[in-house]
């Protein structure tokens, strides 16, 4: 976390050490994933695959213009140096990506909540839908699935289907 570094007799105004011209003791922190979870092979739409693969390729362009500056750690994502992209880098682009798709503004983490939604659209089976969300406990489905209107809509004309077939054919 970073610390403010200016001294007390001449403070430099800002509330937070982040913002503290002479901060110190912060910045990106790498640590390990939370569990094992975190540690799982995930499936990706071939257009994903595509565009990580334009990604690497524009990284070795950065890799090259950067020589003997830039930092193998063999990140996706990385600043012009080869180092994590910081935090605030991403919610930035994400915040901008939301603007540029005229959709409401939500955290990131949202997405995760829309993800799990859509495979409930899809009618994905649970225990897939477990391991592709990382999740140990099926409880977590009712907190990150929410039932679209037109789903439950979808449901209603099924049950009428069933109970209520149509007679004339």
């Amino acid at each position: 976390m970073w610390k403010h570094g200016c001294p007390e007799e001449k403070p430099c105004d800002h509330r937070y050490g982040a913002h503290c011209p002479q901060r110190h003791g912060g910045g990106v922190v790498v640590t390990d994933v939370k569990s094992r979870a975190g540690r799982r092979t995930v499936g990706l739409p071939q257009p994903v695959i595509e565009a990580l693969e334009d990604h690497r390729a524009h990284q070795q362009f950065e890799r090259e213009r950067a020589r003997d500056e830039w930092e193998e750690d063999g990140w996706v994502f990385a600043n012009r140096w080869g180092r994590p992209v910081h935090p605030t880098v991403d919610y930035d682009n994400w915040k901008a990506l939301l603007r540029l798709a005229n959709v409401r503004n939500a955290r990131l983490h949202d997405a995760r909540h829309t993800a799990a939604t859509m495979l409930l659209v899809l009618k994905v089976p649970l225990p897939a839908v477990m391991e592709i969300m990382g999740w140990s406990e099926a409880s977590m489905a009712k907190r990150y699935m929410h039932v679209p209107h037109d789903l439950v809509t979808a449901i209603a004309d099924q049950v009428a289907g069933l109970v209520w077939p149509d007679l004339d054919a």
